[in-house]
């Protein structure tokens, strides 16, 4: 097939540093271009990938130059892809309800997978506004609130199975890993890491909206030793920070639509230590891959009691069930019954 994947702007394909969205459309174009078919990326042009690059703006907008007006940017994504819409048996967005208006205004079948929250007000009129459109979700827990939707099936995140490589032994110390905001819990990291008398390193941005909330509530207790900041990490930085660490730790406060770093952890055979929350619990299988808990002191319990859990078995577990190979089989069978049926979800 002729697939066209539409990326944000706000980071390349794959980003340089943070960017979960952009980290799964690379692995979702590249293993499609193994699989046979011919992949248009529609991103910045400081991207890489195996399919044909459409770099539709010079450079990723968190990284490159300041002042630069996102819509503008969106604009000329949407006028290239309008322009080149014959070329393709398939389009899919990653760019949520953006490009929906004019995807549905162009003639070639569609859909677009949502990798956000989606309990925010007003998003039940625009489905009802869009409601031909088809929609794949990343968890079941995330299109909850939108039961309206035209939804053509969750389809979970995949990564390639030698991104990471497994580590099976104990690991020596706890992790963080994620945006530093209250709802992804790295208060609670820190204190659950205190009360289980484990170090705590954090690998995490400091969002410049975030910076008030991290000096007053994160930095008084970043002392180099018991809970140790190391900043923001690359692939390469991630696989040993993963893979040297006991648990990774994510007492988020929100629904999280899917939780990559879940399934990075698992990857490197590390498992997981989750509030229930969001999609957490059909991502982690407790006592198998990792606990869910309910509050703090759940989660210092089952810090004690990681022994119990077998490495090798997360690592097995994660081949399993969110390979990037599974994914884009499921995202194949789509976009062939699209093709079929354009006019029917």
């Amino acid at each position: 097939m002729r697939i066209a994947q539409l990326a944000p702007l706000a980071e390349s394909v794959p980003p340089k540093l943070y960017g979960g969205t952009e980290r799964v459309v690379a692995w979702l174009v590249d293993e499609l271009v193994e699989l046979g078919h011919e992949v248009t990326l529609f991103a910045s042009g400081d991207s890489r990938t195996r399919g044909k690059l459409h770099p539709v703006w010079p450079k990723a907008l968190r990284l490159g130059r300041k002042g630069v007006d996102p819509n503008s940017a969106c604009a000329v994504l949407l006028e290239a892809v309008a322009k080149r819409a014959a070329e393709f048996d398939v389009i899919h967005s990653h760019i949520d309800w953006l490009a929906i208006p004019l995807l549905r205004r162009l003639g070639v079948p569609f859909l677009t997978t949502m990798h956000g929250r989606l309990d925010l007000p007003g998003l039940p009129d625009v489905v009802r506004e869009f409601s031909e459109a088809p929609f794949v979700s990343i968890s079941d827990h995330q299109r909850l609130p939108l039961p309206d939707a035209t939804w053509l099936g969750t389809i979970q995140h995949g990564l390639p199975v030698d991104l990471f490589r497994p580590s099976y032994g104990r690991g020596s110390y706890l992790a963080f890993l994620g945006r530093l905001t209250v709802e992804k819990g790295p208060e609670d990291a820190i204190r659950i890491a205190r009360a289980a008398e484990w170090q705590l390193r954090i690998a995490a941005k400091i969002p410049r909206a975030e910076t008030a909330y991290f000096k007053k509530h994160l930095e008084p207790h970043l002392d180099g030793k018991r809970v140790e900041l190391v900043g923001e990490v690359d692939e390469s930085r991630k696989q040993s920070f993963l893979a040297d660490a006991a648990a990774l730790l994510f007492p988020i406060d929100w629904p999280e639509p899917f939780g990559l770093v879940m399934i990075e952890a698992m990857a490197c055979g590390t498992p997981v230590i989750a509030y229930r929350s969001g999609s957490v619990p059909e991502v982690v299988e407790h006592g198998l891959t990792g606990f869910i808990v309910e509050n703090e002191e759940e989660a210092v319990a089952a810090v004690n009691q990681l022994g119990r859990l077998d490495r090798r078995t997360i690592r097995a577990r994660f081949e399993e069930r969110f390979s990037a190979r599974r994914m884009v089989r499921q995202y194949e069978r789509q976009y062939r019954k699209l093709v079929a049926n354009p006019d029917g979800a």
